[in-house]
């Protein structure tokens, strides 16, 4: 996938742009889609545990270097003990807004100040790199549909994949309905269980909150509507 330096959390982050007009969905989905990417990159690192379905820190002491990675842990270890399906929702929008100022420090999204009703000062954040965007999606679509086989994917590729699909985010509407869709998702969650033990029950777990919260979006929109 292009530009494997980015985070799993700051790759999906970036695919909440629609790269034909630079703006973002900044959503709740979004938020806790970001949140998700956090948890699974910690999870793969393993500062983040599986223990009987608990998020649990492994040590104490333990730094990514990362700060938006280094404050979502240090808010585990904090916190009493929660399923990982649960820390999806809380404070989501703080991790998505420090993953956002690192895509603006990195010069993949820009930041525009503005001001509301010509009076109150706001910013919008456009992409600054659309073909970063673009490439992204066409790559989590290829994941998706294959041909490729799912051992020939890479972890991290294969969560952002699974964790973009849960969200609706770069793939086509309905994408994973099927049959077929369902069992690439199965192969793809597989592949990310090699990378730490108890990957397999993470990524689900995360997976199946974001596609809650998704849906239950839609469905408040659709309400609305």
């Amino acid at each position: 996938m292009p530009n494997g330096s980015l985070s799993l959390p700051a790759r999906l982050c970036l695919l909440a742009w629609d790269p034909a007009r630079s703006t973002a969905a900044d959503t709740a989905r979004v938020h806790h889609l970001v949140r998700a990417g956090a948890l699974t990159e910690l999870a793969r690192s393993g500062l983040l545990t599986d223990d009987e379905g608990i998020a649990t820190p492994a040590d104490p002491d333990s730094r990514t270097g990362d700060p938006v990675l280094d404050g979502l842990l240090e808010l585990v270890r904090e916190s009493m003990p929660r399923r990982w399906r649960t820390w999806v929702r809380p404070h989501a929008r703080v991790t998505y807004d420090a993953v956002r100022e690192q895509l603006v420090a990195e010069g993949y999204v820009r930041a525009e100040k503005k001001r509301v009703l010509g009076v109150f000062p706001s910013v919008d954040h456009v992409l600054a790199r659309p073909a970063v965007a673009r490439a992204l999606r066409e790559e989590v679509r290829r994941v998706l549909e294959g041909p490729l086989p799912a051992g020939e994917v890479s972890e991290r590729d294969a969560a952002t994949a699974v964790l973009a699909a849960a969200a609706g985010l770069g793939v086509p509407e309905g994408w994973g309905s099927g049959a077929r869709g369902r069992d690439r998702i199965a192969e793809l969650i597989g592949r990310c269980g090699s990378a730490a033990p108890g990957m397999r029950t993470i990524v689900g777990e995360v997976r199946g909150a974001v596609s809650d919260e998704t849906t239950r979006a839609r469905a408040q929109a659709s309400a609305g509507g």
